[in-house]
């Protein structure tokens, strides 16, 4: 009776109207997947089909996106079937879209030199809400590689009413699954490898939630034995995955032509200490190439050729990344070839399931003990810097002996420093003139880099935005240095405002801090739901000198203030100096972590009051 009781949900006719959904499911959704099946057939190690059909509800435009109704395909996989149905809010059928009505497009950016991946897909633009959408399709692969893993939640707002995930391995290859969140998330595991979710609520975004792959059901498949466009793997784990990455797709791929050789040679001849070559070697590489993204070879794994990035002058990641290692093997400088998932967010590579991963490729130089990470497709990017974008996440390392988990580099908050020095001097009018400089390093440093390379138009407005508490300013003149030696950007701004402070009778009522300010206080939730996360540490720290104008005094100020929590610390303070001048100090730090839900009011506390104390005034009075 359980089981029958599992299968006796099926499609039937009320999946098609909208507004028989469950009740329990409607509450603050933007669709419901109302049925989601997902069959995998693996026939043989180079022979796997997807059968996929899936019926979704859209109550507004925010919906829309969940409608997916699109497959991907390239030369080593073909679209066997693809089809799709809309239906108005009763569940009548008003279009019809067959395999010829889909668009085929590249399924790569328009920098993109040139790839086999495509995309079949259908964007219907809705007349009214809420509607439904049915999608079905087959796809049949010859590799073996890319397993679609079972991953409903794919957004916030979206409710599951059915959703069904079986895998049927007839390859005789052990199949490896993972399961994660499946524990009160109404996931039912009918047999091996067969998964069912019923009625599962959507999650309701919270300000500084963690990723929802964190807390929501995902089944992770992977073979053994697989196969990718035609070259067999061994993966039981990543010291086997990666002893394949090095012996299959980067063997034979790092071969230069004499004359580079002979370049990089000569720039490091007499240097001595390796990472000073490696720094040499990794700015030839930067003046020589530029990125472009070329999604070929085996699976788009394998990196272009050496010689060819040499010759051509670009490459995307994986072949400017062989290409600086190859280049540093000239000149007697060890490196590996690094899988990572890039991304401002952070997202690691599993340690603990060893599959086709990643998203990105970077080269480790190791350097007695600790790892030096380059970005080989940035050609300003300074050498070692991976802030923002590779920093603090679990990569996999591509050695001849095999794959090797580490992490990489985290920047602690005394590394992640934003300096903020102003002289200022104030008229009797309310306006001022300031000359600030912001020295910034670590995650912070890759927040502004990139200003200098802007027009100075775009400059202009940049400040202006940055400083939007500022009305009537007018940036008089920008100097900015970048010094890629000691990763600092010093950014140098003179600028002036008219009627910053504001009159009352013979008074002038301003706020010191002019030049960095937390204006925000995260949302307040009487219930919160989830965890939350800070994903990185920073500190900031400010001084400012506020010359007053003559003939005026202080007659109030705010009196100083310091924080301490679990979160983080801030603190302030105005001092009188000589010759009727102000110093105004101020320090905040913010620490990473994941903390629990209960701690969210605290931290909320410790925000909003940081949001206080930086509007603090002073008041002014003639002397």
């Amino acid at each position: 009776m359980f089981f029958l009781s599992i299968f006796s949900f099926s499609q039937t006719p009320d999946n098609y109207i909208a507004l028989l959904a469950p009740q329990d499911l409607m509450t603050k959704v933007n669709a419901i997947v109302r049925y989601d099946n997902q069959r995998i057939e693996i026939n043989a190690i180079d022979d796997m089909v997807v059968h996929t059909k899936r019926i979704v509800s859209i109550y507004n435009k925010y919906g829309d996106k969940h409608a997916n109704s699109l497959e991907f395909y390239s030369d080593n996989s073909s679209i066997k079937t693809i089809e799709a149905r809309i239906y108005d809010s009763a569940g009548n059928e008003i279009k019809k879209i067959k395999k010829n009505d889909f668009t085929d497009n590249s399924a790569v950016s328009g920098g993109t030199l040139y790839s086999d991946s495509r995309i079949k897909y259908y964007d219907y633009t809705p007349i009214s809400y809420p509607y439904t959408i049915e999608f079905i399709s087959e796809v049949r692969h010859n590799t073996t590689a890319f397993i679609p893993q079972w991953r409903l939640v794919t957004g916030y707002f979206l409710g599951i009413e059915h959703a069904e995930y079986k895998i049927e391995n007839h390859s005789g290859i052990p199949l490896k699954i993972k399961k994660e969140n499946i524990d009160n998330n109404q996931v039912v595991e009918v047999s091996e490898n067969h998964f069912t979710i019923k009625n599962l609520p959507g999650v309701n975004y919270e300000s500084y939630s963690p990723s929802l792959v964190t807390f929501t059901p995902n089944v992770k498949p992977a073979l053994t034995k697989f196969n990718m466009n035609g070259v067999e793997g061994v993966n039981t784990n990543w010291k086997d995955f990666g002893k394949w990455v090095y012996g299959e797709l980067l063997t034979g791929t790092d071969i230069l032509p004499q004359s580079a050789i002979d370049d990089v040679k000569a720039l490091t001849e007499g240097v001595e200490d390796k990472i000073e070559r490696a720094k040499i070697v990794y700015k030839y590489m930067q003046d020589k190439t530029r990125y472009i993204s070329v999604q070929i070879g085996i699976g788009g794994w394998k990196p272009m050729l050496a010689d060819d990035v040499n010759t051509l002058g670009y490459g995307d990641c994986k072949g400017l990344t062989n290409y600086t290692k190859a280049l540093l093997e000239a000149v007697d400088v060890p490196s590996y070839y690094t899988l990572v998932f890039g991304g401002r967010n952070i997202l690691d590579i599993d340690d603990e399931f060893s599959s086709a991963q990643g998203n990105h490729a970077i080269l480790c130089v190791p350097n007695d003990g600790e790892n030096i990470f380059l970005e080989c497709t940035s050609q300003t990017n300074p050498f070692g810097f991976s802030a923002g974008f590779t920093d603090d996440r679990v990569v996999l390392l591509v050695k001849p002996e095999g794959g090797e988990i580490v992490r990489t580099k985290r920047y602690e908050a005394d590394e992640s420093v934003q300096n903020t020095i102003a002289n200022i001097i104030m008229d009797d009018a309310g306006g001022f003139t300031a000359d600030v400089n912001v020295k910034t390093t670590g995650f912070q440093y890759s927040l502004h880099e990139g200003i200098e390379n802007k027009t100075e138009r775009d400059q202009h407005n940049y400040y202006k935005n940055y400083w939007d508490n500022i009305n009537n300013i007018t940036i008089e003149n920008i100097d900015i240095v970048n010094d890629k030696d000691t990763v600092i950007l010093s950014e140098n701004v003179k600028l002036s405002a008219t009627n910053y402070a504001s009159k009352s009778g013979d008074r002038l009522i301003f706020q010191p801090n002019m030049f960095n300010r937390v204006t925000t206080i995260p949302s307040r939730y009487i219930d919160r739901k989830l965890e939350f996360k800070i994903d990185r540490s920073f500190k900031d720290t400010d001084e400012f000198i506020i010359q007053l104008p003559l003939g005026l005094k202080v007659e109030a100020m705010t009196d100083a203030k310091e924080i301490k929590s679990q979160f983080g610390t801030y603190s302030f303070k105005i001092e009188t100096l000589e010759n009727n001048k102000l110093k105004y100090t101020r320090t905040y730090i913010l620490l990473k972590g994941n903390y629990a839900k209960e701690d969210y009011k605290a931290f909320r506390d410790f925000r909003k009051q940081i949001v206080k104390n930086d509007k603090s005034k002073i008041v002014l009075i003639k002397a």
